[in-house]
Order: C-alpha cells, then structure tokens, then sequence
C-alpha cells in the first residue's frame, strides 16, 4: 500500500482490510505472517457448515409439517439464519484461499462479498425480521380481539414484512460498504474511508441503537406484555374449567404457548450471544485502535454465528410441529417394534392361510 493511502487509513476508527498480519486483519494480499487468524477463520467456516446443516433441518421440519404457512415470519428468519451461515462459510472459505484481488472481478469480489457486506446483509435482515415475529405475537396474543391488529395480521401485511426485512437488510448495507470500502494496491479495504471520526462515530451510535438497544426493547416490552396475557388467561381458564372442558381450546392455548417459549428462547440468546459484539463494534468506535479491534473481532463475531447455528435446536426442542418432523427423521424411530396385538394378527393370519 502506498504512503498516501496508509496515512488516509491511520487515524480512522474502523480499518479492515482482506490480509491479515499482527497490525491489520487481511485476507487479500500478500502477507508473509498470517499468524493466528487463520485458525479463527477456520472456526468461523466450521461454524457455517454446522449452521447450514442445522438450519436447513429447520427449514425441511417447517415445510414438512406446514408450519412455513401458518407461520410466515418464523419460517423467513430460518431462510435468514440458513442464508447468514451458508454466506459466512463461503466468505471465510475464499479469505483463507488468499486470492489475488485485481481488475473487475477482484474489485466486485472484494467489495460484495469479502468486504462482508453480503453476510452482514442478511445478518441485519435476520435482526429486523426477528423484531417482527417478536411484534406479530405481540398483536396475536395481546390485542387478538382488536380489528387493527387483525388487520396487521394480514398474510399479505406479514409478506410486506418479510420483503422489507430483505430490502432493507441488502440497501442498508450495500449503502453502506460502496462509500466506505476499496480495493487498493490488491488489498481490500472495508469500512476503512469515512469522511470523518465523527461520521463513522455517529453511524456506530446509530446502527447500536437500531440493532441491539431497540431490539432489546422490544423483546422486554412485548414478551413482558405477553407473558402477563398468558398468565391470566391461564388463571381464568383454571377458575372456569369444569368436568369438560374445551379440548380445542387448550389445544390452541398450548400452541401460542409453545411458540412464544420458542421465540422467548430465541430472543434471550440473541441478546446474550450478541451483546460482545456490539461491545467491541462501540468501543471501537470511541478508542480507534486497529490492534484491538483485530484481536477482538473474531471471538464475539464467533460467538454471535454460534446462536445462529444454535437456533435450530431452540426450535427442535421446543416448537413441537418441527420436532415431531425432525424426530421422524432418526432412524431407529422408523422402525417401532410390533405391539402384542400386531404380533397376534400376525399370527391368526398365518394360521389361517395355512388352513
């Protein structure tokens, strides 16, 4: 890189580049000592391997069980978390295979996909779909009477959610990356050239605030809110039970209960698996050391892909429509032993043939 470009680069908070050495994360140029990063790197494709496989179980269970149309929102933040875990495993791959970054196609491959921006695109999709499932059981379980909220329950209100989660999760960051990022000498910069400490400051202010402290909000007031409707609805339904009661009605009840446990477990481990991240992203920010930032990247960005790839098993175990279809699929359970009365038809059939 020349003298020019690194003093542009030096004072700014946030410089990323596609090689890696001791000072500056790389993965595009040429570097003698791409030290321990390599590992982190390979953890990280490991972890998308999982996360595909895992999720992609999901998505099969959903479809199989009918559950992608009964519940849109929940089905399109599986395709995003399969999507998130299939593009980091595909990032990561072509970082460690060090390639040579020129022309057109190393300026596009830089600045789409080793740049991050399309992993993160899907990332902050998955993040804004999420608070959408969180509202729709909001309005679901506690306005359920209300004719607005029957009418924000619409499917083609819920598709306009999804579109949205997916338009703006790719404008976002492709606004984003384009303004900030170059291929230079063959290294790619990402989020290296802000006009500004205070417009890279303000946006890290802006983009914790959208993606973490409000989402955070919205968990607590809408799962607080519904889980003091469900209480109730438990205590009056106990007070008017009497020697028959409404079998549909606790079916459907147990239902809306599963699926909020489920997205309560799904949110809570959002927050904890994503709080160091965010963490190390503001405190970047405010002490703009490339040093720090480098070696303190990879294990929150590691621990935020593990509750993408863990996911799958928060709905496996609880969300019973999906771990019905995925317990189908172990084989020993393919094949139940005869009961008693099988056996003995078994038998009387054979008996009478032979007669």
């Amino acid at each position: 890189m020349s003298e020019e470009n690194s003093s542009t680069t030096s004072h700014l908070p946030v410089v990323m580049t596609t090689s890696e050495t001791d000072e500056v994360q790389t993965a595009g140029g040429t570097s003698s000592s791409r030290g321990y990063y390599d590992y982190y790197q390979i953890l990280l494709v490991i972890i998308g391997v999982v996360g595909v496989a895992t999720n992609a179980l999901v998505v099969y269970a959903m479809i199989a069980s009918n559950q992608h149309k009964k519940q849109l929102l929940i089905f399109n933040q599986n395709i995003f978390d399969l999507c998130s875990c299939l593009l980091l495993m595909i990032t990561f791959t072509l970082r460690l295979c060090n390639i040579q970054l020129t022309g057109a196609f190393g300026y596009w491959l830089c600045m789409i996909v080793l740049s991050e921006a399309l992993l993160w695109a899907a990332v902050n999709g998955a993040q804004i779909n999420l608070m959408s499932v969180t509202i729709e059981r909001y309005l679901k379980v506690v306005h359920h009477n209300a004719t607005w909220s029957k009418k924000l329950l619409r499917r083609s209100v819920k598709i306009s959610a999804v579109a949205f989660a997916w338009i703006s999760g790719i404008v976002y960051d492709m606004a984003l990356v384009f303004p900030t990022s170059d291929l230079v000498d063959g290294v790619c910069y990402m989020y290296a050239f802000w006009s500004s400490n205070i417009a890279a400051l303000a946006h890290g202010v802006w983009h914790i605030i959208t993606f973490f402290v409000f989402e955070i909000i919205i968990f607590v007031f809408c799962y607080g809110r519904i889980l003091v409707v469900i209480r109730r609805q438990a205590r009056v339904m106990a007070s008017h039970s009497g020697p028959g009661p409404s079998t549909a009605h606790q079916q459907n009840h147990q239902i809306q209960t599963n699926v909020i446990k489920t997205m309560i477990a799904v949110s809570a481990t959002y927050v904890v698996t994503w709080t160091p991240t965010f963490a190390i992203y503001m405190l970047q920010h405010i002490v703009p050391s490339n040093r720090m930032y480098m070696r303190g990247y990879y294990v929150p960005v590691f621990l935020a892909f593990t509750y993408i790839a863990a996911n799958p098993f928060i709905y496996a175990i609880k969300f019973d429509p999906v771990r019905r279809v995925l317990v189908r699929l172990i084989p020993w359970q393919n094949s139940p032993q005869p009961s008693a009365d099988t056996s003995a038809a078994r038998a009387v059939g054979i008996r009478t043939t032979q007669k």
